[in-house]
């Protein structure tokens, strides 16, 4: 009995100490484990939202490359056409795929005014910058498109009577003196280029303020589809009387499929997926650069060439970006409603 008790207290004793273990062990998981992956987790998919949109900011930038070549063989309406067709039909199937899943997918009759209001600002800065293009380089075509984010604060104030913050007043003045002298090199001398594309940045930011306040209310992807539809339509219905239908080049079929399919359709997928796993810092830096690839891509495939106070323009047009992102830098969260597609 003696021997039968010890060894019963030796089995308990050991049913105890592993007991203890397992506790520690469930103690070093919770306590540890499982906060430290959930961290690594959010880090990874951090780090893979910012390559997302640094890869989104290069297609952005590289696009105008696309738009200059076509451009240069004097197609402008009829090529903002075509991709803006192959662009609505390329989301066409996220935008069905939606609408079959929600619980109402029939349109309300506002959405469809607001697709047209929105639809064609979108022909008019695409149009406007289109042109431009012909006349000045990627580079200074891609600095000067981003200043509409500049302009938004300012025509709030102008139009809707939303007083703007100091920052972004600081940030116009800036973004005026970066364009002068990206635009004229530091001489009073404007390209036509340079203030066609300067009049279509104001068309952009009206687009913005049209999906900000009023598209956020429908939904997105059968809202995106119908805007880029009518701008579509209306840049055909203007190519087909003012210029001749292009010869078919390849060099035409691969700006469109380029602009349509990388610039429009995935790049807007991809905005749209990442600005939810990354905070706002990231997303307005990364963004912004945009028109830094611009110049790059400029540089790389056309040869194009900036003299140093032109950089100098660039730089100040660059800061007044960072600035006039102010809230979304010190904000929690993304406002999701004034994505850009559409470029």
């Amino acid at each position: 009995m003696l021997l039968l008790a010890g060894s019963l207290g030796r089995q308990v004793s050991q049913v105890n100490r592993y007991t203890s273990w397992v506790r520690f062990g469930n103690c070093i998981i919770s306590e540890f484990l499982i906060p430290h992956s959930s961290f690594l987790i959010r880090s990874f998919m951090r780090l893979k939202a910012d390559i997302t949109l640094l890869i989104v900011a290069i297609i952005w930038g590289s696009a105008f490359v696309a738009q200059r070549i076509a451009g240069q063989m004097g197609s402008v309406y009829l090529f903002n056409a075509a991709r803006y067709l192959l662009a609505a039909l390329a989301v066409l199937p996220l935008a069905l795929r939606v609408g079959t899943s929600s619980v109402s997918s029939k349109i309300p009759r506002d959405q469809y005014k607001w697709m047209l209001i929105a639809g064609s600002l979108l022909f008019a800065g695409s149009a406007l910058q289109q042109v431009g293009v012909v006349y000045t380089t990627a580079g200074n075509a891609g600095f000067i498109t981003g200043l509409y984010v500049v302009l938004v604060p300012i025509a709030l104030f102008f139009v809707w009577r939303e007083k703007p913050h100091w920052i972004s007043i600081l940030a116009v003045g800036l973004a005026a003196v970066g364009a002068f002298l990206l635009s004229t090199g530091g001489r009073f001398e404007v390209r036509v280029g340079d203030l066609l594309v300067l009049v279509s940045a104001l068309f952009w930011t009206f687009h913005v303020i049209i999906l900000g306040k009023y598209a956020s209310r429908f939904e997105a992807m059968s809202f995106s589809v119908g805007q880029l539809v009518v701008c579509a339509v209306l840049n055909f219905g203007l190519g087909v009387f003012v210029e001749p239908f292009p010869s078919p080049s390849w060099s035409w079929i691969g700006a469109v499929v380029y602009t349509a399919l990388f610039s429009l359709g995935l790049a807007y997928t991809l905005q749209i997926w990442a600005q939810r796993h990354t905070p706002p810092a990231d997303a307005a830096l990364l963004l912004s650069l945009e028109s830094v690839f611009a110049v790059l891509a400029g540089w790389l495939f056309l040869d194009e060439r900036l003299v140093l106070i032109q950089i100098f323009g660039c730089v100040l047009i660059f800061i007044a970006v960072m600035l006039s992102q102010f809230k979304e830098w010190t904000s929690g969260a993304m406002d999701h409603d004034h994505l850009v597609e559409g470029r």
